[in-house]
This record gives C-alpha cells, structure tokens and sequence, in this order.
C-alpha cells in the first residue's frame, strides 16, 4: 500500500474506489438499458448455492470444480456443503425451474459476482454481466444473443468488435466417433476443455480414416462458408456425427452474414463449461476477451425442469471498464413491440432481426417473438413472412386486433415513426 500501512485485503478480491465504482455503475445501466430495449427483464440470485446443484448435473469441468468455495452450512449435524457460486447459469436455470418452468419462455439478465480460486494475486471475485434466453431454439436464440452482446458492447462505446463461432458439438462428435465408453470419452472431453491438446494425437490413433489432421479442427480458425465448407471436406466421411453441427453452425453464420454481422470460426472455444450443447461464441474488442456463451439445450432438465432451448452469454465488467469512458444516458423505454420470423430460414430470420432493429432506432422497446410468449394489451406484433420469394408484413395492435399488412419494411417504419414511441 502507498501508505506503508501492510494491506488486510484478501488475495484476489479488489476494492473499488468512487471514481471507478461511478463508472462500474454507468456500464450497469448501459448494459440494463439494451438489455430492457430487447425484451430482457434482471433478476439476481444467492451468493451461496448448494454445491450438488453443479455436481450433480454434472455441468463444470473438473478443473472450474477443483476453483470452487465450498463450505458446510451448519444446521445442527446435518449441514450440507454450500458453495460462492462459480458460474451465474446454473442458479437463473435453478431459479427458472422453480419459479417460472412449464416450458414457457424467459429473457434474463443479471450483474452479479462469481467466485473461484486462483493462485497468488489474480482476481478471485469477478462481476459478470449476463444474459439467458430459455426458450428459443437454434439458429434463432444463436443468433439474437450474437447481436445482442454485440449491440451492448457498441452501446459502451467499444468499436472494432470480434465475434468468434464455434460449436460444442464439433468435439463430441469427433469423440463419440472413437468408440471409447461415455465415461473414457468424458474424460478426454475434459483434458481438451482444460487446454490438454496432447488428446488430439490418442484420438488420432482411433481415428485412421481422417482426411486431415485432427488439429486443424482443433487449433485452426478462418472465415465462414468456405472454412465450414473445408472442414466438412476433411472430416465429414470419417466422423458422419460432424455434418448436422456444421449445418446448424452454417445457418447462424449465414443469418449473420445477411444481417452485415462480420465473425470467424473458432473451433477452440469451449472451455471449462460442460454444459454447452450447441452454438458457442465470443466477443472481443480492442485486442482482448470481453465475454462469451452458447447455447445449453440440456441443463434445464439435468437441473430437474422440463427439456428446453436455452442459450446465453456473460461479459466481463473489469475487462469492459478497462476500456470504456463514460457511457451516455438513454431515453426512457416505450411499451414493446414484438417481431415473429415465420419461418427457420436465415432469410426470414434475418429480415426479422433488421426490422427490429429498424425499430429500435426510432426509440422503440423491441424484442423477438418466443414460441408460446404471451403477448400483452399494449404491445404491438409485426409478423414477418416470405411468400413466393417476397417478404410480407403484418402489424397487429394486440389489445384492439387491429391488423395492418405491408409490403415493404419502409411503409411499416413510416407508420411506427407517424405514431411514436
């Protein structure tokens, strides 16, 4: 310390002085107030949550496990082992299944710390801004959670924004294709995980029909279709499991091309989290990592709900506030709009997400319809549909069902900007 005084501070845990606690504060509210625009509602959840809520499910790494706090929570003689939550999913999963479940629909987003053991100085204690959308499939959840990140990160004012693709599938199917038993090819999923690419070679050995070597699919990274399309060349006829991941990772990466949403291919993403399932991104700006996610189909129901979609991400506040000035105050949200795609094609999709935006940048809260959302009396619904080629668009006020159709997206913004926010 600058006063001679020895610090009695933690190893790990930092202070936040008023100037940078204000600016903490102001990138907060920024990510609040793109969050809230896109349909997103906060909720928190404990510090401290049962230690077998991620053990059973079986969704971290050994390795995130082995940083975990864990303590007993005495209550007489039957205390049960407790622990600083490490990861913010699990507990908005747990929250969802008891609270909301049913299979409906959920946006979430949250500020809140996780905690886990690191060696000597580094940061033991990091504040998170995170995202979960429970209830929307791939491609369309992949894809509003890309813009979304990327539209929070542009509202802080960070520029030259990087997003990287990837899909969990892409090493399970690689494994599942050696014949190794579950439990072997957990084991092996969980060394790559923590970085061990010395696995590549023992799954090399089981594999003697590859096109290609195996760590170009490991290590490499390039642009869209061409890249996908050279990795489905190598890899396809010796693992057949590979050809639906790069299909679903093709679709997200052409809706994204369409919506002017520049991105690479990086098949190394996933770290630490076992419960990704599909689709997996993540956001850099200015040289470093600002956060990452992806898609998590399974956990809901390892957490004891039902079977259902689920994606999000979260972003790193100290790694933000490292590069962001102040942020400016937004403008008071209006009542929602919602946008329904129908249809899965990229087109559609596509089309969709830029009338929303299109929408939004008249000062209008917008969010994409979810399957079995249930609409309220004020909102406003725009239904995108392709026929013979052509977009159609139908707009409906929900509370009197009055019903406008348009063929073009201008005459529906005109009629937006005629009636305000």
């Amino acid at each position: 310390m600058g006063n001679g005084i020895e610090s009695l501070r933690c190893p790990g845990m930092r202070d936040l002085l008023p100037e940078e606690t204000a600016l903490y504060r102001r990138v907060e509210e920024g990510f609040a107030r793109v969050c809230a625009a896109w349909g997103y509602s906060e909720i928190r959840t404990p510090t401290i949550e049962y230690l077998h809520l991620f053990t059973a499910a079986g969704t971290l790494s050994p390795q995130m496990l082995g940083r975990v706090y864990s303590f007993l929570d005495w209550d007489g003689w039957s205390g049960e082992r407790v622990v600083l939550r490490p990861d913010a999913t699990i507990p908005t999963v747990r929250l969802y299944v008891e609270n909301t479940g049913g299979g409906r629909p959920a946006r979430y987003f949250y500020v809140q710390n996780v905690f886990r053991f690191t060696g000597g100085d580094e940061s033991r204690e990091d504040w998170q801004c995170g995202v979960e959308l429970i209830g929307n499939p791939s491609p369309a959840g992949d894809v509003e959670l890309v813009l979304l990140g990327k539209a929070v990160l542009e509202r802080l004012g960070l520029r030259d924004i990087e997003v990287g693709l990837s899909h969990a599938g892409l090493v399970r199917a690689v494994l599942a294709q050696t014949g190794l038993e579950p439990e072997e090819q957990a084991a092996r999923y969980d060394r790559l995980l923590d970085g061990d690419l010395t696995v590549i070679q023992e799954i090399e050995a089981r594999l003697p029909d590859l096109q290609a070597p195996l760590h170009l699919l490991f290590e490499a990274e390039g642009g869209t279709r061409q890249y996908l399309s050279d990795l489905r060349s190598a890899f396809a006829a010796a693992v057949p499991g590979i050809a639906g991941t790069l299909d679903e990772l093709a679709t997200v990466s052409d809706t994204l091309d369409r919506l002017d949403c520049p991105h690479g291919i990086q098949t190394t993403l996933v770290r630490n989290f076992e419960y990704y399932t599909g689709t997996v991104f993540e956001f850099r700006a200015a040289g470093c990592r600002m956060g990452s996610g992806g898609r998590y189909d399974g956990l809901i129901a390892l957490v004891g709900g039902q079977s259902v979609p689920a994606s999000g991400f979260a972003l790193s506040l100290a790694e933000i506030v490292s590069h962001v000035g102040a942020v400016p105050e937004a403008a008071t949200l209006p009542r929602r709009w919602l946008v329904e795609a129908r249809g899965g094609d990229a087109a559609t999709l596509a089309e969709a997400f830029a009338a929303a935006e299109r929408l939004r940048a008249l000062g209008n809260r917008v969010a994409i319809a979810l399957p079995r959302m249930r609409a309220a009396p004020d909102d406003r619904l725009l239904t995108v549909e392709r026929r013979e080629g052509a977009f159609t668009y139908r707009l409906r006020d929900v509370a009197g069902a009055k019903i406008q159709d348009f063929r073009t997206l201008d005459e529906v913004v005109r009629v937006a900007e005629a009636d305000g926010p």
